[in-house]
């Protein structure tokens, strides 16, 4: 991961880019740095992601609300204002939108799992 300079992101002018799930879709508005990707992504009312993902995330409500699903079966609902952190291979997890939901996601190379001894 490289260092990043001090930035500012206007996201009006970040492009959207158009995710179909099992049902309903996601738009993305992604900015990339080298081992770092910070979006802003919306999911349509009725949103199933259509994958189990394994990536860690660090992911903030900005409106809405989203449920998490585990494949263990729990599930957890994210609402306006509440935060969720996981690192990458922690948890097999999918996304449920049922009135839509604006999230602010950040991942990238610092939620590698690491091993200690």
């Amino acid at each position: 991961m490289s260092n990043i300079p001090f930035q500012t992101i206007d996201w009006d002018t970040i492009p959207k880019t158009e995710h179909k799930g099992e049902t309903g879709t996601a738009f993305w508005q992604t900015v990339q740095h080298e081992g770092l990707r910070t979006r802003i992504v919306e999911y349509s009312a009725g949103y199933l992601a259509d994958h189990w993902c394994q990536k860690g995330h660090i992911v903030h409500c900005l409106e809405g609300e989203v449920i998490s699903e585990l494949e263990t079966g729990e599930a957890f609902v994210l609402k306006k204002g509440m935060t969720y952190i996981v690192s990458d291979d922690l948890s097999s997890h999918r996304s449920v939108s049922k009135e839509g939901v604006k999230l602010l996601i950040i991942d990238g190379d610092f939620l590698q799992l690491k091993i200690t001894k």
